[in-house]
């Protein structure tokens, strides 16, 4: 009677403990397929006309900030690895960077590149 009881329960315990890790593999598989490479462009859409339109991102300028002492946010649909200039409060000019690395904060990072000398001036 007892071994009955245990072998019923260790097969239920068993097939349960199975059909749980193939639901877990199930998942896991689909989420690692639906995930995007690291490194990816962004998806490119196409409007009516058929014409290529990159979604908009909002980038931080690292390092920049606005007269009233908040991180400078920047929108723009340009790819990464396009160079842009900000006028800082002060007037001054400066050039930075955007890149595809994804802040916290769910924007961009745009790295300044005016605080490096040119490759030339070495």
């Amino acid at each position: 009677m007892l071994t009955d009881v245990l072998t019923g329960w260790t097969a239920e315990t068993l097939g349960g403990l199975t059909l749980l890790a193939g639901a877990a593999a199930w998942g896991w598989l689909g989420r690692r397929r639906n995930q995007a490479e690291p490194g990816s462009a962004p998806a490119i859409a196409a409007d009516e006309a058929g014409a290529a339109v990159r979604p908009v991102r909002t980038y931080t300028l690292l390092g920049a900030r606005a007269a009233d002492g908040q991180p400078v946010h920047l929108p723009s649909s340009r790819p990464a690895g396009i160079r842009v200039t900000w006028a800082g409060p002060a007037g001054k000019t400066e050039q930075f960077e955007l890149t595809d690395a994804a802040l916290p904060d769910g924007t961009y990072a745009a790295e300044r590149v005016s605080a490096y000398p040119e490759r030339g001036a070495l």
